[in-house]
């Protein structure tokens, strides 16, 4: 064989060298390990003082103070360098401290790790640091890892959580604090900090509270890359920008939906519907927005706002009020998105990229109603019951018996209840995988869990039902290039101008492609209109005009995605690498100097490093009642997107530019990758919003 004429390597040598090109030491891996991140300056030294702010305050909930009355006073804590001689010992003592990670990952939660373990060991190289593992369970259970210098050298700056893992255990029965209070007090901890979102907050403030006779600090840490943890004071003064983790998934999220733009307009073929994670607060979404300029970009809170100016001014001519037209329905939804994808194809563009926040339905009045109805039902099933709702009614025809007879002894009692035959003719009516969705198991938090319904799929039924009518009276039509249509008939042996007023409504415009007449929707209807105009041949209808009618015929093609996990174990940009090492730094400095029942924020994040300022923020204050499994619980409040923000306004602004239903390339933005080189980048949002 000629192949074998070539000189074969020894195996072993083959082998040295494939692993060694297969190595895990990429340029990016060894880039990120080397990586210092800038300190701000009050964090620079090993020894810091607190120092009371009362310039902030808020509006304690009534239930805090009851709940929470060691933490619920706690002032804002500005965090001050000092110079090392004049520091009492106290603030030098050897400590043991933990850390935890809570829910998802989010890229950076490493660095935390990394700073607190840095300051630590400055101030006292004979502190301690421990890692719970596996979460929350892990300080219920006891298990837990000595975190060395080698361990988190090796992952500093990178990706995830996997240095301890993560959890999503809650610690909400007095068991539970019980076993973690002899968990600390065995191990002789004398702070806790816990890494988490809202609920891993609310749990910090709770554990606060419950540690403060035996001496052991909790500080609460924010992570979520929904960007939902955003802390104002009660005037407005903002303390927190920004959750860890959300510019580094945003980034990541944009990049690729930023290539999906580039193929939607290379293949001119596919509607491209992008998911991106965010169950309550639509800031992921808004922030790829603004990274990428995507067709269409839906925001949950906007369409919560939304007011049906129509059906309004019909209701106050019949002298009535149509509670309806408050809130956007699914009916509206459909039609808002068909007249994107009608105007974009009326341009000859019958394709494109749409972007929607993972918990869009909750911001649909009737969804949401539905939710909370079915929610409810569930837990007051589970409460009054030895099984639970999911075990006793395994499939949907046992769930939906369960339902129909909940209203008809609704009807048949005449009485109000929580599930009555309206709710049930409506929700009978949706299709089966959206009731499952509906009715699947609630997390552990008594959570609707977004991510696990098929939004996109919702949506593309609902937009295909509505383009079909719109394709029936000729609405929906594609637009055809005016030149590429004279061309085709001239190779086809007629004159172009012979037959443009027989077939196009628009047929003056000069710029826009041609449109073919509103009742020309079949080969039936163009031989009539042909024939009228006396240009039906023998044959019947010419092929080049019946090649130019077909591609006037829209085939209306949808691919779903979803972006979030991916997202999660990205590696942190720049930005989270310092704002996260700062964040672990910050810890310390509330640790040593004796907080507790705190949550570490950066302010000034829109800045650069040197004006940064590291702070310790009430949990208490930031608390609210919720409903949570059927009943109301003081819960951390999550930040919506405001409608009235100027990051809002901005992306509001461009909404028709970045549509491009009209001649011309689409106005695709391609984001900078995340990288460990060049300028630092911010979240958008966050820039925009301190403009």
């Amino acid at each position: 064989m000629r192949g074998m004429a070539l000189e074969k390597k020894p195996e072993d040598g083959f082998q040295a060298d494939a692993e060694e090109l297969m190595n895990n030491k990429s340029r990016e891996l060894l880039a990120r390990l080397a990586y210092a991140p800038s300190v701000c300056p009050a964090l620079k030294g090993a020894c810091t003082r607190l120092e009371a702010d009362d310039t902030f305050t808020f509006d304690l909930h009534r239930e805090a103070l009851i709940q929470l009355p060691g933490i619920a006073k706690n002032p804002v804590q500005r965090i001050l360098p000092v110079n090392a001689v004049e520091v009492e010992d106290k603030n030098r003592k050897k400590v043991k401290i933990a850390i935890v990670f809570s829910g998802g990952p989010a890229p950076g939660g490493h660095n935390v790790i990394a700073g607190l373990f840095d300051a630590a060991k400055e101030a006292n190289p004979h502190s301690d640091i421990l890692g719970f593992l596996m979460g929350p369970e892990g300080i219920i259970e006891g298990m837990y890892q000595p975190l060395s210098r080698e361990l988190v050298d090796s992952h500093r700056n990178l990706g995830g959580f996997s240095m301890i893992r993560t959890g999503r255990t809650k610690v909400d029965t007095k068991e539970k604090i019980i076993l973690s209070r002899k968990t600390c007090k065995e191990l002789g901890i004398d702070a806790l900090v816990i890494v988490g979102g809202d609920d891993s907050n609310t749990n910090a403030a709770f554990l606060a509270e419950n540690f403060l006779e035996d001496g052991v600090q909790v500080i609460g840490v924010p992570k979520t890359i929904d960007g939902d943890i955003q802390v104002a004071d009660a005037s407005g003064q903002p303390l927190c920008g920004v959750s860890f983790g959300f510019h580094t998934a945003a980034l990541a999220f944009s990049r690729d939906i930023a290539n999906l733009c580039t193929d939607a307009a290379s293949d001119v073929k596919y509607w491209h519907i992008c998911k991106v994670m965010g169950r309550v607060a639509s800031h992921l979404a808004l922030e790829v927005a603004l990274q990428t300029h995507p067709t269409l970009t839906l925001i949950g809170e906007e369409l919560a706002d939304y007011l049906d100016e129509e059906r309004l001014a019909a209701a106050e001519k019949k002298g009535e009020r149509d509670y309806t037209a408050y809130g956007m329905t699914l009916r509206h939804l459909s039609r808002l998105v068909c007249n994107a994808i009608v105007q974009r194809a009326a341009a000859g563009k019958n394709y494109g990229v749409l972007v929607i926040p993972e918990g869009l339905l909750e911001f649909i009045n009737e969804i949401q109603a539905l939710i909370i109805k079915l929610s409810t039902l569930i837990a007051e099933y589970n409460r009054t019951h030895d099984t639970d709702f999911h075990s006793d009614l395994p499939d949907l025809d046992k769930k939906m018996n369960f339902l129909r007879r909940l209203a008809r002894e609704a009807e048949e009692r005449a009485c109000i209840s929580v599930w009555n035959q309206r709710d049930h003719d409506f929700f009978s009516d949706i299709p089966d995988f959206f009731k499952e969705g509906l009715l699947m198991e609630r997390d552990s938090h008594g959570n609707f869990q977004f991510s696990q319904v098929e939004t996109d799929k919702i949506i593309v039924g609902l937009v295909k039902d509505y383009l079909k009518i719109l394709k029936e009276k000729g609405i929906y039509k594609v637009g055809i290039d005016r030149k590429w249509y004279e061309n085709t008939l001239l190779r086809g042996g007629l004159k172009p101008d012979t037959f443009t007023s027989a077939l196009f409504r628009n047929k003056d415009a000069k710029e826009a492609p041609l449109l073919f007449k509103e009742h020309i929707i079949s080969v039936k209807t163009l031989t009539l209109a042909l024939e009228k105009a006396g240009l039906l041949q023998d044959g019947g209808v010419p092929p080049a005009i019946l090649k130019v009618f077909r591609k006037s015929e829209p085939d209306f093609r949808m691919q779903p995605h979803f972006y979030g996990y991916d997202g999660r174990g990205s590696d942190p940009s720049p930005f989270d690498c310092d704002y996260t090492y700062n964040l672990g730094r910050t810890v310390f400095a509330l640790i040593s100097g004796g907080a507790t029942g705190q949550m570490a924020v950066i302010r000034n994040l829109e800045k650069d490093v040197s004006q940064w300022e590291p702070m310790g923020i009430p949990l208490a204050a930031l608390m609210h009642l919720e409903e949570r499994k059927g009943k109301m619980m003081l819960v951390m409040e999550k930040k919506l997107v405001d409608v009235d923000s100027k990051a809002f306004r901005a992306f509001k602004a461009m909404g028709e530019i970045w549509l491009a239903a009209g001649p011309g390339e689409d106005p695709c933005r391609r984001p900078d990758p995340v990288w460990m080189t060049g300028e630092k980048d911010k979240p958008l949002t966050l820039r925009i919003n301190q403009l």
